[in-house]
Formats: structure tokens, sequence, C-alpha cells
């Protein structure tokens, strides 16, 4: 999977993770990919249902210790 975008947010407290990551979408062209890094604990439930409610896909979520990874695409 080729990722077009990454943003690491580790060290942010919300809801900046979640700003940061719709701002960073409205950047990007439909199909991109765009990966999201945070350890900010209510980034797992909120960064999920923002880019949802704004019509694009929420492709992965992985935890590594407090670390998120989050692989969001793009829609139209």
């Amino acid at each position: 999977m080729k990722i077009d975008y990454s943003l690491n947010l580790e060290g942010e407290a919300c809801p900046y993770p979640a700003i940061a990551t719709l701002d960073a979408l409205k950047e990007l062209k439909s199909g991109e990919i765009l990966e999201v890094l945070c350890d900010c604990p209510q980034s797992i439930h909120s960064i999920p249902n923002d880019v949802k409610s704004r019509g694009c896909k929420v492709l992965q979520i992985d935890q590594d210790g407090p670390t998120l990874r989050f692989l969001i695409q793009k829609s139209s």
C-alpha cells in the first residue's frame, strides 16, 4: 500500500490530532492515503469517527504500545 502523506502527532494532546488529521485530508486528492501516528488515547475513537463522518475510509488501525497508527484513504 502506497502512503502518500504521513503525519506524526505523537506528544500532541487531544483534540489536536483529530483536527490536524482533518486539515491534512483537505489537502489530499481523492484516493490518496494518509498515515497518522499519535499517542493520545482518545484518538482511537475520535479520529475514525471524524474521518468517517466526512466520507473518508479508515483502512487500518494499529497500536504499538501507546502509539496509534491510522491509515486513512481520502474519498472524493
